[in-house]
C-alpha cells in the first residue's frame, strides 16, 4: 500500500450518494483520500435512513482529515422504513448531534477555514432549503407552480415526506435558515474568500438543463441570488440535479458534485462516484448534460 503521509492536502466534494441502492453503497466503501490532510465536502443525499446516513459518514470520517456535511431534502425525509421518525427541525437538530459524534462539521458548527492549497478560504456548510420561488414559465404564485407541476406528474417527494415542523410550511423553514446563514455569512472577514457547500444552487441558472423545468421549484430560493458576489464565492459546492458538471456565473465557478442513482450514473463516461477536486482549482468538466428528474 501506497503511504499518504507527507502528500500534499486537497479539498474534495461528493453529493447525492443515495446509500439506499447497494451500488452506491459499495462506491462509498471504495472512496479514500490521496493524502492524510484531504478533507471531504459531502453536500446532501447522503440516504434516507439515520443508520444508514451514521454510516456513510462515519466512514468518511474516519478516511479524511475533515468531513463537512449539508443536509439534502432525502436526509429530512421522515420515511416510513426509518426506525427514527422525527419529523422537521427535530430530525435535522437530531442529525446534527450525530455529525457532532462522528467529528463531522455542520451547518450549525464554526466555519472551518481551509488553509491548503489556493487556501485560506473558509468553507460554510449550508442548510437553506427553498421556497417555491423558480417557478415554472408561465407562473406566478405557489399554487399555480404546484397546479402545473401536478398536472405534468413532475412532484418531488418531499411534498410527502419533508415536514417542516415547527415552521407552517417549507418556505417559512428556508426564510428563518436564510436570515440566519445571511447573518453568520456577513461575519466572515472580507479578506477571506468562501466555499458554500449547500445541497441546492445559490443561483438558478444550474436548473436550466433540467428536462423537467417544474422540478426547479424544489431546487432553491431567488433569496440568495447575489450570494456569490455579496460572500466572495471562489466556488459553489452543490448537488440536487443528479447533473455533475462545472458551470461558471458571473466569474464564479459553480461545482455540482452529485453521484445520484445508478440507472444515472451507468450511463455516464468514466467510473462513477469520483470526487471532485474543489482545490487546488483546476478547469473542471463544462458538459451540459439534461436530467429526467431527481426526487
Amino acid at each position: 500500500m501506497t503511504s499518504r503521509a507527507g502528500a500534499p492536502g486537497k479539498l474534495w466534494a461528493i453529493s447525492d450518494l443515495h446509500i439506499g441502492y447497494e451500488e452506491n453503497r459499495a462506491l462509498v466503501e471504495r472512496t479514500h483520500p490521496e493524502s492524510d490532510d484531504d478533507w471531504l465536502l459531502v453536500a446532501g443525499d447522503v440516504a434516507e435512513t439515520v443508520a444508514d446516513i451514521r454510516w456513510a459518514l462515519e466512514t468518511l470520517a474516519d478516511r479524511f482529515r475533515r468531513v463537512v456535511w449539508a443536509p439534502g431534502n432525502h436526509e429530512l425525509w421522515t420515511h416510513p422504513k426509518d426506525a427514527v421518525d422525527l419529523r422537521g427541525v427535530a430530525r435535522y437538530e437530531h442529525l446534527v448531534e450525530m455529525c457532532r459524534e462522528l467529528g463531522v462539521t455542520t451547518p450549525e458548527d464554526p466555519y472551518p477555514v481551509w488553509e491548503g492549497a489556493d487556501g485560506p478560504a473558509v468553507v460554510a456548510p449550508l442548510f437553506l432549503l427553498y421556497d417555491y420561488s423558480f417557478l415554472p414559465k408561465g407562473c406566478a404564485t405557489k399554487a399555480e407552480g404546484l397546479e402545473y407541476a401536478h398536472g405534468t406528474g413532475v412532484v418531488c417527494s418531499d411534498e410527502y415526506l419533508l415536514h417542516p415542523d415547527p415552521y407552517p410550511s417549507r418556505e417559512a423553514w428556508c426564510r428563518a435558515r436564510v436570515e440566519e446563514t445571511e447573518r453568520r455569512l456577513a461575519e466572515i472577514p472580507a479578506d477571506l474568500p468562501t466555499i458554500p457547500v449547500n445541497h441546492y444552487p445559490l443561483h438558478r441558472h444550474p436548473t436550466d438543463v433540467l428536462w423537467y423545468p417544474e422540478f426547479a421549484m424544489w431546487c432553491g430560493t431567488s433569496l440568495t441570488a447575489d450570494w456569490h458576489r455579496r460572500f466572495r464565492v471562489d466556488t459553489m459546492v452543490y448537488g440536487h440535479l443528479h447533473i455533475p458538471r462545472t458551470t461558471w456565473h458571473e466569474g464564479v465557478r459553480f461545482e455540482e458534485v452529485s453521484v445520484g442513482y445508478p440507472r444515472e450514473w451507468r450511463k455516464r463516461p468514466g467510473p462513477p462516484g469520483q470526487l471532485r477536486r474543489i482545490l487546488p482549482s483546476k478547469q473542471a468538466s463544462t458538459a451540459t448534460p439534461r436530467q429526467e428528474v431527481s426526487r
